[in-house]
């Protein structure tokens, strides 16, 4: 794999144009991209600066809850592997497979997001971070059968419109017998505000409603959007893509957690799952 870059210093971006409006529609995958691009670009340097430190610079962590690859070990053996990471962010989850002795490459569709993690890696050891390509996560520019490892730690399902298309892509470059792991949003959340308190207890919506949501500007331009699936579609898509689900964890919300992430939060852990993981095989 390529050298990794130097470190960057931080690079202001513009940040995209406000929203109007949230809506529920349905949206194509080159508007949702673009949106997604511009957001995270934007957003980089204060998502790190508010959860880098929850996150850690180099650890695998799966979900809001703050469970990691170290606890869940889903992953399996990582010495020697190949490894992509799709929906990078600052790659930390890289860093950490890194550690543990894998080839890692970190991807993003945000240039803004790779710059943080170059900058991380100028305090880690030169074995112990990452190479970095920016690209599309339900697109992926790699031959198939690359990898021994694909994962994404709630960093790409979520923004693509085409759920079935990208687990064909991941399992695509994944070789024969490899493994997939990816975290998302728990689809039951979509039925409940997504706020930390005990108005977050109670639904509001359909689970069923699979419009994404969006928002735009009052010309309609997105400028953010995320897409829910149940849990029978993201199966389906495993499946339909060739691979065999092995598991799907539903982490419970851990015994000394008191933090709020978000809509995640201690009182709604213990009622409702936040995250769920599934992980797949390539049959060999």
């Amino acid at each position: 794999m390529p050298t990794p870059p130097q470190p960057s210093a931080p690079v202001p971006q513009p940040p995209p144009p406000a929203p109007d409006r949230v809506v529920r529609r349905e949206l194509p995958h080159t508007e949702a991209v673009r949106a997604g691009r511009a957001w995270w670009d934007s957003e980089a340097e204060a998502y790190y600066a508010e959860h880098g430190d929850f996150l850690g610079d180099a650890e695998l962590v799966w979900g809001p809850e703050g469970w990691t690859e170290a606890q869940l070990g889903l992953l399996g053996p990582l010495s020697g592997r190949r490894v992509l990471e799709v929906g990078s962010g600052a790659a930390q989850g890289g860093r950490w497979c890194a550690g543990q002795g894998a080839l890692v490459l970190s991807s993003d569709v945000s240039g803004g997001m790779l710059r943080v993690g170059r900058r991380i890696d100028g305090g880690m050891r030169p074995r112990t971070v990452p190479s970095y390509v920016q690209c599309d996560g339900g697109r992926l520019p790699f031959a198939d059968g690359t990898f021994d490892v694909v994962f994404s730690a709630h960093g790409a399902m979520a923004f693509i419109p085409d759920a079935d298309g990208a687990v064909r892509e991941w399992a695509r470059v994944l070789r024969p017998g490899g493994t997939l792991a990816f975290s998302v949003t728990h689809p039951v959340r979509w039925a409940f505000p997504d706020v930390p308190g005990v108005e977050g207890l109670t639904a509001r919506s359909s689970y069923f409603d699979r419009l994404a949501y969006v928002e735009e500007t009052s010309a309609g331009r997105a400028t953010y959007s995320e897409h829910h699936r149940t849990v029978g579609d993201l199966v389906r898509a495993v499946a339909g893509a060739g691979l065999v689900l092995v598991d799907l964890v539903e982490p419970e919300w851990p015994a000394d957690a008191d933090h709020v992430w978000g809509g995640w939060s201690r009182t709604r852990g213990e009622v409702l799952p936040g995250t769920a993981i599934f992980v797949a095989r390539r049959p060999a």
